[in-house]
């Protein structure tokens, strides 16, 4: 890996999240100058593990870890800016310098607390068919991106136009909590706080986007940094179970404003097997002692909210669409370790749907609850990976299960990761 040029780097997960980005970008912030994170709000976590200390950042780039890199929260990220300022407080009392090393993009919108309102709102509403967000704001505040009445970073710094603006918004949205008998939100007390919030965060504010592009033009390294998977992408996802925003790699150009032919590379994360949070179509999924095993060995239980993650075998099917959408052209698969003591292990290579074997996904998340799994199955490797630092070094039929998870999902195996720390990662 050393000597290997970046230029501008993608990194996506591959799968439905929790994949494991914030370790393979922190490994790859070592050759980056600039990390940037370019879409999603803080219903995203990324855990990072330095040595004996363990970090779980929310909106704050992971290459924050790094001295001396710059970190930036692109247009595309929704930013809750009372989340933001205790994020940096945190990293600040941990001894991390964050002044100097982050900034904020002036077009970023803002999630406000009648963002989250709205979403617990939302939530109750649906019932049974909930989606199972975090309840963060983070759907609402791209509602109103989409519907034209958001609040951006800019207006934030404009006391005049910030006010005039939330002024509408807390009108409109206390009609709705007077339908459903809520308590009303005070547009004085909203307006106070920010007012302070803005003071505070002013030092972070740039325009991110032409300082971007003119890294670029100076050859410097920059590695534009996903949140969640690619199947809760707004577009390309099992929709509606899905996120708010767009989590491939089309969404790293417009959530950054670096035009698509000047991204080099895509580097996309996969776990070893599969995992999900919230609710959704998962055709894996074990609902057994496996899916027990896999969630205690691998410490499934999410980084944001703490809950428990789904669990189940590989699915190659799901992994091939990502690697199409996204144009994967490097794979890093990560929690490799977790399955050292199965002696066998199942990946799925096709569904079978209505009698028929197909090998893509459909659309219709209700055919893809119906979907059931074609498995191949291969040996396990009953022997710990742990220590292994060279490709070479892992158990021959390890090996032989990576080249075969590169191969179903049709890209290169690059990075291959069989722990939570810095230096328990190889590079092929």
């Amino acid at each position: 890996m050393v000597g290997h040029r970046m230029a501008t780097t993608v990194l996506v997960g591959a799968q439905w999240g929790d994949e494991g980005k914030g370790k393979i970008i922190d490994v790859l912030t070592e050759q980056s100058d600039v990390v940037v994170r370019y879409q999603g709000g803080n219903n995203a976590g990324h855990t990072v593990e330095v040595g004996p200390e363990k970090y779980v950042l929310h909106l704050v780039p992971s290459g924050i870890l790094y001295p001396g890199k710059l970190n930036i929260i692109g247009n595309g990220v929704v930013v809750d800016p009372l989340a933001l300022l205790e994020e940096i407080d945190h990293l600040q009392k941990r001894g991390i310098t964050v002044n100097g090393n982050l900034l904020v993009s002036d077009r970023a919108h803002l999630v406000l607390p009648y963002h989250r309102l709205l979403d617990a709102l939302r939530e109750k509403q649906k019932g049974k068919g909930k989606i199972g967000t975090t309840g963060r704001g983070i759907g609402p505040a791209y509602a109103d991106k989409v519907g034209r009445t958001g609040i951006r970073v800019v207006d934030l710094m404009s006391p005049a136009q910030f006010a005039e603006k939330l002024r509408f918004k807390v009108r409109e949205t206390n009609e709705i909590a007077r339908t459903f008998g809520l308590k009303l939100l005070s547009f004085q007390n909203i307006n106070e706080q920010y007012l302070e919030v803005a003071r505070k965060l002013k030092r972070y504010v740039a325009d991110t986007i032409k300082l971007l592009n003119r890294f670029e033009r100076d050859g410097k390294e920059i590695l534009l940094e996903g949140a969640q998977g690619a199947h809760l992408d707004i577009d390309f996802g099992t929709y509606p179970f899905v996120t708010s925003s767009n989590t491939t790699a089309g969404g790293a150009c417009t959530g950054t404003g670096i035009p698509p032919h000047r991204i080099n590379r895509v580097v996309g994360v996969m776990k070893a097997y599969t995992t999900r949070v919230g609710e959704g179509p998962f055709p894996t999924e074990l609902h057994n002692d496996q899916g027990t095993q896999l969630r205690e060995t691998g410490r499934e239980f999410g980084a944001t909210t703490g809950r428990p993650r789904r669990c189940g075998w590989f699915d190659a099917v799901a992994t091939r669409y990502a690697v199409m959408v996204n144009g994967i052209d490097e794979l890093a698969v990560t929690k490799m370790d977790v399955l050292d003591a199965l002696p066998k292990i199942k990946v799925c290579v096709a569904y079978k749907l209505n009698g028929k074997v197909t090998d893509s996904m459909p659309a219709d998340v209700e055919l893809l609850n119906r979907c059931v799994p074609v498995y191949q199955e291969f040996d396990g490797w009953m022997t710990s990976t742990k220590d292994a630092r060279e490709f070479d070094q892992l158990p021959k039929k390890a090996r032989t299960y990576l080249q075969k998870l590169a191969q179903l999902s049709g890209s290169k195996l690059s990075i291959v990761s069989v722990g939570a720390r810095r230096e328990e990662t190889m590079f092929l």
